[in-house]
């Protein structure tokens, strides 16, 4: 029985011996492999950096009003007689939009001026009498209130007939009417929307910050989803007195020539206050930077012992404009920059500059 348990553990002692043996040989052979292995090189396409005049810009957003805006509706009540335009059709100043129905008022207005060449010649021959002392202060008197309330009662009569047409305050485009002929309207019943869109106005909102930076009649650039890579022109015509002692912002308006009549109001709208240009900004492609939580990075190419390796550099990344970054600094005019393949690189890496068009935007947007 001895014996046997002595063969048992030398077997046992044989088995984990060859194991440890082997795992021992096969990390020695690994680290043979590793030490003797060339250093990867990893691909990357650069760009050469170059400096550029920057135009810097203050960003803003905000909805496009009208020059004059207003919902049209009536004073009175009443039944439309007339409707004198048609919707989205052009209108001038004064232009008969709307007529209710005024045959009573036009009536008594008939009566009124019928009568009033007689009140006016009793009023004048009692003045003579009078003057003569051939009638009473009081005769006199009441043919004088007779002959000013006459003329007072038909100034009132054609104001009432005045408020039964409505007409255009101002030159513009009427919108979809809401009403119809024949309807009875009244006076808080909406008639049709008139706007004056020759020149379009943006209110926007910047810092206090940026307050120096802006004055009246500074250039602006303004976007909107309908037309997106085309800016209008417009300029900075107001700018609120005061500051909003919640949000520490103040108020802007720009004017927008809308000629072409592309601009609507409601329209949202982003707005790039346009600031003097700087001459000789360095401005890196934005796939170049590695943007972290702890700074923005780039690789800087250098030549180490007649190989290709790469530098991590922390940058100071300023405005963008679409795809471009302009760097405050970090970097210099004249540095080759790796645009891609970043993401497998560290500190000193091997890299072989490759060509790649991966990161130049398409010419068209494919369809999906």
């Amino acid at each position: 029985m001895k014996k046997w348990t002595i063969f048992m553990l030398l077997i046992v002692t044989l088995l984990f011996g060859s194991v440890i043996g082997f795992n021992m040989f096969k990390q020695k052979k690994i680290a043979e492999y590793l030490a003797n292995r060339p250093e990867p090189e990893f691909p990357v396409t650069v760009t050469t950096v170059d400096t550029i005049d920057w135009v810097p810009v203050i960003e803003a957003i905000g909805f496009v009003e009208p020059n004059q805006g207003v919902t049209l509706t009536s004073e009175t009540s009443g039944v439309i007689d007339k409707i004198a335009f048609t919707s989205g059709s052009q209108v001038e100043t004064g232009q008969l939009l709307l007529q209710l129905d005024s045959d009573v008022e036009k009536a008594n207005l008939r009566s009124a001026e019928a009568r009033l060449p007689a009140a006016q010649a009793k009023y004048k021959r009692y003045k003579g009498l009078f003057s003569k002392g051939s009638v009473s202060k009081e005769a006199f008197d009441e043919a004088e209130a007779n002959f000013y309330s006459l003329s007072a009662d038909i100034e009132s009569l054609k104001a009432s007939i005045s408020r039964r047409e409505i007409n255009a305050p101002f030159s513009g485009v009427v919108g979809i009417r809401n009403v119809f002929l024949g309807q009875y309207l009244q006076p808080s019943d909406r008639i049709v929307r008139l706007e004056d869109i020759s020149v379009m106005k943006l209110r926007f909102t910047v810092p206090q910050t940026d307050f120096s930076r802006i004055s009246i009649g500074q250039d602006v650039d303004i976007f909107v989803d309908a037309y997106p890579n085309r800016p209008f022109k417009g300029s900075i015509s107001a700018i609120e007195p005061a500051v909003s002692v919640q949000s520490g912002l103040i108020q802007v308006q720009a004017d927008i020539p809308n000629n072409d009549g592309k601009l609507r109001s409601g329209m949202f709208a982003r707005a790039n206050i346009i600031l003097p240009k700087i001459e000789n900004q360095v401005t890196l492609p934005q796939t170049a930077i590695t943007f972290t939580l702890y700074g923005d990075n780039v690789y800087v190419l250098e030549d180490v012992d007649g190989e290709k390796r790469v530098k991590q550099t922390v940058v100071k990344v300023g405005e963008r404009a679409e795809d471009i970054a302009h760097i405050l600094q970090g970097i210099k005019e004249g540095d080759t920059v790796v645009t891609s393949g970043q993401v497998r690189l560290s500190n000193g890496a091997k890299v072989r500059v490759v060509e790649s068009d991966a990161t130049t935007p398409p010419a068209e947007t494919p369809m999906l």
